[in-house]
């Protein structure tokens, strides 16, 4: 029976099952490296990195090596036909199949994996979509904690630096507070969680963001408003009363993060010094037990001085980027059965089809790449209705909604809108923008009932 094809573009695409099979899997390669040739011969993997990259394409090119398959390496797309204008969505239709049996695609375009999934005949992991998701760095990083630590679930792990632009701490965020574990934000004056991020946790995962008294981090979280992060209900958060915030008195997990400069916008400055780990940092009680940990690349974040630190495994967790993602192309490649259910499919977009692109992020594939992309929303309430881009989970902002059956305009609060599918939904920014389109306010009488409710 053929397999049905799957990718690799958020770290929501694998069940809580399927990772901890991962990580069996990745258990075995780790411990035998060099015995599993046969597992994947004649099959060609192809890296097309439109941004640098040494770890996460290396370990791919080594993972798919050892696996006993091939690679074609795309390392530098300026070099490629995107130079003259190709889309991506032609560019994954002409490597995939024929030329490859999956693809492991970077690009700085956040929803371009989900993009290019859309048009791919083979698998697609993201590698890196902009600032979105990083979710084979998550499956690294998850897999460093089930080795170091045994568990994940009830661990405490501090993410440090820059919060706002590090798609590797999103994913990580989002597949921490699957697993149940809780989180302490540190970050680097004005470079805080966005809002986003914090609202999905929140409504996906029951996640609640209370203040943290980080004074027992010593000098890395001096300059910082801590936040933490926690799937504890609210009525034992409500046993605390402290007005710093929760205490955060152990740590498990150290996560450092550079500064993303390359995604900053020009008035996105560092206005404070950067958080440093040190023999000083690491001296402080609550660290006694952590693990510090780094995607890396690395800059003046992390001393060299603390390498030879037991802690720090940072170098280590680039090692075992190779077993988790032999496991993964094994996966999806079909070759290795993982014996659990798969994750259940993820909400279909809703193409816009009336008005213009209603997504806010300029960073977006459906702003960047306007060919072979249609704009398209996922719903994330009904009242006040309220949306998503299904390419980068950016919410979307208006301040009017129409049907465009009826050609009536509605406050986003209006209980008419339960009423209208989806794929009649037209955002508006303004009145303006509205009445421009065609689209009329709804009239009511006087006692309040619609006069043009929207049809289905």
């Amino acid at each position: 029976m053929t397999q049905a094809l799957r990718h690799l573009v958020s770290i929501d695409d694998f069940s809580v099952e399927e990772i901890r099979a991962l990580f069996e899997k990745a258990d075995h390669f780790a411990e035998h490296p060099r015995a599993h040739a046969d597992l994947c011969p004649g099959m060609i993997s192809a890296s097309l990195f439109y941004e640098p990259s040494t770890r996460t394409r290396l370990s791919f090119e080594s993972a798919m090596l050892r696996l006993g398959g091939g690679v074609l390496t795309a390392a530098e797309m300026k070099q490629s036909s995107a130079s003259k204008g190709e889309s991506l969505a032609d560019t994954v239709r002409v490597v995939g199949g024929a030329y490859s049996d999956v693809i492991v695609l970077r690009h700085p375009s956040e929803g371009a994996a989900r993009l290019a999934a859309q048009y791919s005949p083979v698998p697609v992991i993201n590698a890196g979509d902009g600032a979105h998701e990083h979710p084979t760095q998550t499956l690294c990083d998850l897999y460093n904690l089930h080795v170091e630590r045994g568990h994940i679930e009830g661990l405490d792990v501090v993410l440090a630096g820059d919060l706002k632009y590090s798609r590797t701490v999103h994913s990580f965020a989002y597949a921490l507070a699957r697993f149940g574990a809780n989180i302490v934000c540190v970050p680097q004056a004005g470079f805080e969680m966005p809002d986003y991020v914090l609202r999905r946790l929140r409504e996906e995962f029951g996640v609640e963001p209370i203040r943290a008294d980080a004074r027992r981090l010593g000098n890395l979280a001096s300059d910082s408003d801590a936040v933490y992060l926690t799937p504890q209900k609210p009525h034992q958060l409500s046993l605390f009363t402290d007005a710093r915030g929760w205490e955060v008195e152990h740590v498990d997990a150290l996560y450092m993060t550079r500064p993303q400069t390359e995604r900053h916008a020009g008035a996105d400055t560092l206005k404070a010094e950067y958080p440093r780990l040190g023999k000083r940092s690491m001296a402080v009680e609550s660290l006694r037990d952590a693990v510090v940990m780094h995607p890396l690349p690395r800059r003046d974040e992390i001393d060299s001085e603390i390498d030879s630190d037991p802690r720090s495994i940072y170098f280590k967790q680039a090692a075992r980027g190779v077993p988790i993602r032999m496991a993964i192309l094994g996966m999806l490649l079909g070759r290795s059965d993982l014996g659990v259910e798969p994750a259940p499919p993820g909400a279909e977009g809703i193409a816009v089809r009336v008005g213009g692109n209603p997504c806010p992020n300029p960073a977006c594939i459906s702003r960047t790449e306007t060919r072979h992309v249609t704009p398209a929303f996922t719903l994330a309430g009904r009242v006040p209705l309220r949306a998503h881009c299904a390419y980068c989970s950016r919410e979307l902002t208006f301040d009017w909604v129409g049907c465009s059956t009826s050609r009536h305009y509605h406050a986003p609060s209006a209980g008419d809108l339960r009423r209208v599918r989806p794929e009649h939904l037209v955002f508006f920014p303004d009145r303006e923008a509205a009445e421009a389109a065609g689209f009329e306010p709804v009239a009511r009488s006087r006692d309040g009932v619609s006069s043009g409710s929207p049809r289905a």
